[in-house]
């Protein structure tokens, strides 16, 4: 029997870059869904806490990257 688990939705932060999307998707167990709101990522709970973590770090470096 396989079980299957809950997916969440969670809205896409403003500053998220294809390419950082990109390795988003490599790195974690999610989905892309487009909806009529934007686009917005779908995963278990756990994934999409590892996800947002990551997108944070990766703006927050990318700010770093442009302001020195």
């Amino acid at each position: 029997m396989v079980e299957e688990k809950e997916e969440f939705e969670m809205g896409l932060p403003n500053g998220v870059g294809e390419q950082m999307l990109a390795h988003a998707f490599e790195k974690f167990d999610i989905k892309l869904e487009q909806t009529e709101f934007g686009p917005k990522i779908i995963g278990e709970y756990d994934e999409l806490v590892k996800v947002k973590e990551f997108l944070a770090n990766a703006i927050a470096e990318r700010i770093k990257e442009l302001e020195g």
